[in-house]
């Protein structure tokens, strides 16, 4: 860890990834709200634009994490921020659907907040510190996909979600003023200095099988998302929107209470806990597709919720024994580059599946995915416990 920087700024940085994502998080599911007062009527461009900001920080992710650890972690945080601050302001005051998409590009490609950040606390933070410290990252991302479309629902009789891009745009500046008055992250050793003294770290798995399994667990798990409230609407009609919100978020309020803890049990086994993950995810889907009451979707909600939670948690903990002696910014760049792509992908099989085969058909997808990638993760287990 380096001079200066412990818990404060640890929870400094979450708190400002937690405010700068409320736009980004929250008024995309109101984008069939938003697009008939730019003149698409139906709102056919609402499922092409949703994937929009994802699809350009993927493509960015990458630049902006070597750039940051050539000129300087926070330099590119602080960049990232006020990039959002642009693209919230120029989505909120755009009269017409070319410029509304081109904000939403800008916030795709000068977004990327969660990358810079990790990349800012990867270079001040090692081991289980830097993976708590990313576990807590997590916890803003939940908390803010929780949170940010009540808020916005809450505001939307004063304020339609259209212009509340532009107001919500003072949060991520607010993110950047406080921000800067945190240091410029050093880690304590570098690794040259570890090379001298003929410490050496075997990461537990390969950069390449991290971001396999990333894009994995993002895919299985997003892809449940978009329908699922036409998936509770076929299966328990007379659901209210309220309830409807309260299952949606029910598997994001498991991760805000039991990552910690999680993470305490299995920071130091990994991959059994990633599989374990998979294999609870592949259960919860599948229970979404049999599920043929309120009981069974929760039940249902509550198995996913575990999963997802332990999976996150683990993926932090490779993520972090991963970024031991490397630059951090490219790093955490890529990785968030894999992420995204198993966002995409998942958004794009969730249509497809949905168009033919119904709202089950993206659930059902999501579980045989986790499945073949619970078994693959099986097989790293134990041949990385015995190597090590």
């Amino acid at each position: 860890m380096s001079a200066g920087f412990g818990r404060p700024q640890v929870y400094a940085v979450a708190g400002c990834y937690f405010v700068a994502s409320f736009a980004a998080l929250g008024l995309p599911p109101y984008l069939t709200e938003i697009l008939p007062e730019l003149g698409d009527r139906q709102a056919r461009w609402a499922g092409v634009l949703y994937v929009v900001p994802t699809v350009f920080g993927a493509l960015g992710a990458p630049l902006w994490g070597r750039l940051a650890d050539r000129f300087g972690r926070k330099r590119l945080l602080l960049r990232a921020q006020l990039g959002l601050t642009l693209s919230f302001l120029l989505a909120g005051w755009a009269d017409s659907l070319l410029t509304f998409t081109l904000a939403l590009v800008l916030q795709g490609i000068l977004g990327g907040t969660f990358a810079a950040s990790n990349g800012y606390l990867g270079a001040a933070l090692e081991g289980p510190a830097l993976s708590r410290a990313l576990t807590l990252m997590q916890g803003s991302a939940r908390a803010a996909l929780v949170a940010a479309p009540i808020v916005v629902g809450s505001l939307s009789g004063w304020l339609s979600p259209h212009r509340q891009y532009a107001l919500l745009a003072v949060l991520p500046l607010t993110a950047a003023v406080l921000l800067a008055l945190l240091p410029e992250p050093e880690r304590g050793q570098p690794a040259a200095q570890r090379a001298e003294s003929g410490v050496e770290h075997t990461p537990l798995v390969s950069l390449r099988t991290l971001y396999t399994l990333e894009c994995a667990f993002v895919f299985s798990t997003v892809i449940s998302f978009p329908y699922l409230i036409s998936l509770v609407d076929e299966r328990v009609p007379g659901t209210s929107s309220a309830l409807s919100g309260v299952l949606f978020a029910l598997p994001h309020l498991c991760y805000l209470v039991a990552a910690l803890p999680v993470h305490s049990v299995f920071r130091d086994r990994p991959l059994a806990g990633l599989a374990l993950g998979f294999v609870l995810i592949a259960l919860g889907l599948a229970g979404h597709g049999v599920a043929g009451s309120l009981a069974s979707l929760i039940l249902a909600r509550l198995v996913l919720g575990a999963g997802l939670t332990l999976g996150l948690v683990c993926l932090s903990v490779l993520a972090a024994d991963c970024a031991r002696g490397r630059a951090p910014g490219g790093m955490f760049g890529s990785l968030e580059f894999f992420s995204k792509a198993g966002a995409v992908a998942a958004g794009v099989a969730a249509a497809a599946g949905s168009a033919r085969y119904g709202p089950a058909a993206p659930v059902l997808t999501g579980g045989a995915a986790a499945a073949v990638t619970a078994l693959v993760t099986l097989f790293l287990a134990p041949r990385t416990r015995w190597s090590r």
